[in-house]
């Protein structure tokens, strides 16, 4: 896989992990991105959450109102990706737990 690691994405994560709250979150993110991108991340990562959770293709279609093709997208980055998505569902979920 093509590296996309460079200075200008360190400076872009490092002020991610500097956000404080979700509200910060919020404004930062609204400034940064369209609604539709916000909208189009969150809806990736609430397939990830229900594909590790073993749900089907056709329930999470309902459930999400995403197409089959990001829900390939999706499961192909979590069973060869880099981990990312495994690794943010499993810190959420243990933050749930800890609730």
């Amino acid at each position: 896989m093509k590296t996309i690691h460079s200075e200008s994405l360190d400076r872009l994560f490092t002020t991610f992990l500097n956000l404080e709250s979700i509200e910060e979150c919020y404004s930062y993110f609204e400034d940064l991105c369209t609604v539709k991108e916000l909208l189009d991340m969150s809806q990736r990562l609430d397939v990830a959450v229900l594909l590790s959770e073993g749900m089907s293709y056709s329930r999470i279609m309902q459930e999400v109102e995403v197409s089959t093709a990001t829900i390939g997208r999706v499961s192909k980055c979590l069973n060869y990706g880099s981990g990312g998505y495994s690794d943010a569902i499993s810190k959420l979920k243990q933050m749930e737990a800890d609730k």
